[in-house]
C-alpha cells in the first residue's frame, strides 16, 4: 500500500514547477522520507538502478505501469563488448527519414506522459497520432507523414515563434540516421520502443555550444555556430533559419527509458591512443546516430524570434522508436552497415550498382 504523500519543500516544489514549465524534468529525486516521491509514488525501485536519476515527471503510464521511470528491454541485450575494428573506410554511413510536421500540441508522452497540456508547445512529425497518451502499442503501425510507411515513429521539438506567430518547417525535413562509432558495420537497429531525449531547455549557451551533439547551431545565410539566433538573417526567399544537433548512439542494452530520459543513451568516445569513436563500456550497443537537420522559413529581423522552452541554447528533441522492425533492419543492413548514403528510399545515387533498401513505394519489397 502506498503511503500517503507529504508536501514538498516550498524550494523543491518551486524548482519543480520551473522544470515543468520548461518541458523536461532535468531535476535528481529528492525523496520525502516516507519512501515516496511527494505524490505517492515508491522511489524504492529508482535505488535499485544505479547510475541513473530520477525526473520529477515520472508517473505510471501504459508502458510504465509502476511508475518508477524505468522501462526494460524485453528482451535485453547482454553480452556486447563495444566494437573497436577498422572496416574499410566509406566517408558516409547513412539513410534519411524524410517527415513532415503533423501538429503542435503542448504534450510530451516522454517526458510527461499521460500529462496532455503539462509541457510547453512541441511541433511534430512523423506519426500522426503522437499526444501524451502515446505509447508503444498505440504509435506502432500508425499513420505517418514520413515518407517510408513503416517509420510510425514519433520526433519532436519546442515550437519556434516569431513573436505571437508560430513558424512550422515547411515540407518534408531531414531527420539523419548515421553511424557515430568507427566501426559502422556494428551498428544494430533500435529496438521497438526505444525513446530518449537529447539536449535540455534547461541548458546554458555555453552548454549547448559544447553539448556532444552540437553541430552547426543554429545558421543561416553566411552564419554559422550560433548558440543563440543570430540577430538577422538575409531577407532573401531562399534563406531559412537552420538547426542541426546530433543524438547519442550508444545504448546500454537495458532499458528502453529512465527517468531522465538520458542516461540509457551515451554518446561514443575516442579510443585512447587513436582517432576512432566507440562505444563506452556501460552502453556498449551501437545504434543508428540520429541528427535533426531542421528548417524554418523565418529571415530578416530575428529579435521577436524564440523556442516555447526559452532561447535558442535551449533547443532540444525527443524521439521516440516506432519503425517497423524489418523495414528499419533492412536501412539500417543495407546502408549503414553497408557504407553508403542513402536517401529515405535506402538509395545512394553514387552506387547505384547497390540498388535501393526499399521499393519506389517506400515499403520493403
Amino acid at each position: 500500500m502506498r503511503s500517503s504523500p507529504k508536501r514538498l519543500p516550498a524550494l523543491l516544489v518551486g524548482t519543480a514547477l520551473v522544470a515543468s514549465a520548461l518541458g523536461a524534468a532535468t531535476l535528481a529525486h529528492a525523496g520525502t522520507g516516507d519512501g515516496t516521491d511527494g505524490r505517492g509514488a515508491p522511489v524504492a525501485a529508482a535505488a535499485a538502478h544505479s547510475g541513473h536519476t530520477r525526473a520529477v515527471s515520472t508517473r505510471a503510464s501504459a508502458d510504465d505501469p509502476d511508475g518508477d521511470g524505468y522501462i526494460p528491454a524485453v528482451p535485453q541485450v547482454t553480452g556486447v563488448t563495444p566494437s573497436s575494428a577498422d572496416p574499410p573506410h566509406r566517408y558516409f554511413h547513412e539513410f534519411q527519414a524524410n517527415c513532415s510536421v503533423t501538429h503542435t500540441a503542448p504534450d510530451d508522452p516522454i517526458v510527461f506522459p499521460g500529462q496532455p497540456g503539462t509541457s510547453h508547445d512541441h511541433t511534430f512529425m512523423g506519426n500522426t497520432s503522437t499526444d501524451a497518451y502515446s505509447t508503444t502499442a498505440s504509435l506502432d503501425g500508425g499513420a505517418t507523414t514520413c515518407k517510408a510507411p513503416g517509420d510510425a515513429s514519433g520526433y519532436w521539438m519546442p515550437s519556434l515563434f516569431e513573436g505571437d506567430r508560430k513558424i512550422l518547417p515547411v515540407g518534408p525535413q531531414t531527420i539523419y540516421y548515421k553511424s557515430g562509432v568507427t566501426d559502422y558495420t556494428s551498428v544494430r537497429p533500435f529496438p521497438k520502443g526505444l525513446r530518449f531525449l537529447v539536449g535540455d531547455p534547461m541548458q546554458s549557451a555555453a552548454e549547448f555550444r559544447g553539448h556532444p551533439g552540437f553541430v552547426e547551431g543554429w545558421e543561416c545565410g553566411d552564419s554559422y555556430f550560433n548558440t543563440d539566433f543570430p540577430a538577422s538573417c538575409p531577407d532573401r526567399a531562399d534563406v531559412q533559419l537552420n538547426i542541426r544537433l546530433q543524438a547519442p548512439s550508444c545504448w546500454d542494452g537495458q532499458y528502453l527509458d529512465t527517468p531522465d530520459h538520458k542516461s540509457h543513451m551515451a554518446y561514443p568516445v575516442v579510443k585512447p591512443g587513436t582517432n576512432d569513436n566507440v562505444c563506452p563500456a556501460d552502453h556498449p550497443v551501437a545504434v543508428p546516430m540520429i541528427e535533426f537537420k531542421m528548417a524554418f522559413p523565418v529571415n530578416g529581423d530575428l529579435s521577436q524570434v524564440r523556442l516555447a522552452s526559452g532561447r535558442g541554447y535551449s533547443f532540444h528533441y525527443d524521439f521516440f522508436n516506432a519503425w517497423d522492425d524489418a523495414t528499419l533492419r533492412a536501412l539500417v543492413t543495407h546502408c549503414v552497415v553497408g557504407g553508403l548514403q542513402c536517401d529515405a528510399r535506402g538509395y545512394d545515387q553514387t552506387h547505384p550498382e547497390a540498388g535501393a533498401a526499399l521499393g519506389e513505394d517506400y515499403r520493403l519489397p
